[in-house]
């Protein structure tokens, strides 16, 4: 029996290794490779779709043979290779395949960037050209990546013209990817250009956008060091920009502008090409394909080493790939940049901790970094009234949305979060009329808030107060968010307290559509149809509400309590 077993396993074995190599993979071929080999390039196989990239790069390192005929290997080997961030053994690897005229993307793709940094401008051109015509199933851009990386060869042979020529001849669906990269050509060759398409790909107010940096880096690159400080103070300000921008400020205030150009120098084209591979990185990241966001990542730390901040994405990644070991070394390096990335480091260490261990750890080591902050600003107060809010320690939160309001300017576009946030807190915490008085007063400082305006209403109609006017408000709010659950079933409901049974109907059953497994609105909906004596579709409504597994226990009493007796036509 033993001997079938085995038998059989090595048949599957020999099968899934044949399937995994090249056409001109014989029979034969079968003979150079052990029982050993064959398990251990399966098992460097499955241990990299795994995400498990030590161990893959383990079994791989067993079973170099296999690079003479199988072309699977080679790529999961060198990918592997590039995961773990050794780009010496990664390029000696990709030369060896490329001398027995065996190529792939990763080839071409690593043995140009190996030459073009060797300044092997010929050789970098040859594989940067192939990488045009090879068409792999799993990568896009295809028709990019050659005349993308070409372009910087012209650029680094001071060929301007030939440079924007290769990016023209970039195709129309890549025209972002496109602009970016003209932007640091034109960087590069100091054009009167520059500030226009970096502000192009900015836009009128967008403050998050890591493209005010790379403005704010060029104007001190061309010595206009108080024109970037007065562009950076002022959008630095907003609770919406960036962590980059804020440190950036940090480093100009303080007269480190060379801290700013150790980041990103774009008279180095090598630093221009990471930021193309961090957006490609970052794109894929956030269609969750973590593994091909990392690939991409690695060259472009590989190639603006410098570029910390950059980091952080891995440690997102790994984060999301349940590698949090890896992720909190990298968030605890990432602290040593600057003031504003050390907080960020700290919260983000305090989630790792929450989630592997457990909360009341995680908010303790939070207090002590918070504590041993040098300067704390209302950032600081609002991000660990945060904290305690979603742990549900409202008192605690109360405590630090007051300190952040005391420290928050009054034209600051965060002032009117802060009073939202701490409005729930002391509704939350049975303090109504504080709650009540934040949330008119974010709504006086900028009225069209939908969630606020819900919050409020909701509140008055549950408390069977101002009904009218909480129905004129919500309506205000479905207007403004017309498909979101949350503030249909507050208008549903205010038309239920008004004995309006009918309306409410419309509004909740539509409600249920949308957040079909929310308890509340379930119950909600149970209630009104109760109203209009359709008994047996309530009962169901409310079987299903209180069957819901995130329903909180007074909500399920009350539930259980309606299966029996129903609703009382009087209340």
């Amino acid at each position: 029996m033993k001997f079938f077993i085995k038998t059989i396993y090595l048949i599957l074995l020999f099968g899934l290794f044949l399937l995994n190599s090249t056409k001109g993979f014989s029979k034969s071929d079968i003979k150079k490779y052990t029982k050993e080999e064959i398990s251990n390039y399966l098992s460097g196989t499955i241990s990299l779709n795994q995400n498990n990239i030590e161990k893959s790069f383990y079994y791989f390192n067993k079973t170099k043979s296999a690079s003479k005929v199988h072309l699977n290997y080679n790529i999961n080997y060198i990918k592997s290779l590039v995961l773990l961030g050794k780009f010496e053994e990664a390029f000696v690897f990709a030369n060896s395949i490329w001398k027995k005229d065996e190529y792939f993307f990763e080839v071409d793709l690593l043995l140009g960037l190996d030459a073009y940094i060797k300044k092997d401008y010929k050789l970098a051109e040859k594989h940067f050209a192939r990488l045009n015509q090879i068409s792999i199933s799993n990568y896009l851009f295809e028709d990019f990546f050659g005349n993308f990386l070409i372009s910087w060869i012209k650029a680094s042979e001071n060929k301007k013209k030939d440079s924007f020529e290769f990016v023209e001849k970039i195709p129309d669906r890549y025209e972002s990817f496109s602009l970016i990269n003209k932007s640091f050509l034109n960087c590069y060759f100091k054009t009167n250009e520059t500030e226009v398409i970096f502000k192009r790909i900015i836009g009128d107010k967008d403050l998050s956008s890591r493209y005010n940096f790379f403005l704010a880096n060029y104007l001190i690159s061309i010595n206009k060091i108080d024109e970037a400080k007065v562009f950076i103070n002022k959008i630095s300000k907003s609770y919406n920009s960036t962590l980059l921008i804020r440190q950036t400020n940090d480093f100009i205030n303080q007269n480190q502008t060379k801290k700013i150009k150790n980041f990103f120098d774009c008279n180095k084209p090598t630093h221009s090409i990471a930021e193309i591979f961090y957006v490609l990185a970052n794109m894929y990241s956030t269609e969750r394909e973590y593994q091909t966001s990392n690939f991409y990542l690695n060259i472009s730390l590989f190639l603006n080493k410098d570029f910390k901040p950059n980091k952080i994405l891995l440690a997102e990644n790994y984060y999301f790939q349940k590698k949090y070991d890896l992720s909190k070394k990298i968030y605890n390096s990432v602290k040593k940049i600057g003031a504003a990335y050390s907080w960020f480091g700290s919260k983000s260490i305090s989630a790792i901790i929450e989630k592997t261990e457990n909360k009341d750890k995680s908010l303790l080591y939070l207090k002590k970094e918070f504590s041993s902050l040098p300067r704390l600003n209302f950032n600081h107060f609002y991000e660990l009234g945060n904290h305690y809010k979603d742990n549900k320690n409202y008192k605690d939160s109360i405590k630090y949305y007051s300190l952040a309001l005391e420290n928050v300017n009054n034209e600051n576009d965060l002032k009117h979060k802060i009073l939202y946030n701490r409005g729930i807190s002391y509704e939350r915490d049975d303090q109504w009329e504080n709650a009540e008085k934040d949330f008119l007063e974010s709504l006086r400082l900028i009225p069209e808030q939908p969630y606020v305006i819900n919050y409020l209403a909701y509140s008055w109609v549950d408390k069977k107060i101002n009904i009218e006017k909480a129905l004129e408000m919500l309506e205000e709010a479905v207007n403004l968010k017309e498909n979101d659950g949350y503030i249909i079933d507050s208008l549903g409901w205010a038309h239920y307290r008004n004995n309006n049974y009918l309306e409410a109907e419309k509004f909740l059953q539509k409600a249920v559509q949308l957040l079909p497994l929310d308890p509340v609105i379930n119950d909600h909906y149970a209630d009104v149809l109760w109203k209009l004596n359709r008994n047996i579709q309530a009962r169901y409504f409310w079987k299903h509400a209180a069957s819901l597994d995130d329903i909180e226990e007074d909500i399920k009493k009350k539930i259980n309590k309606k299966l029996i007796f129903g609703i009382n036509n009087k209340s």
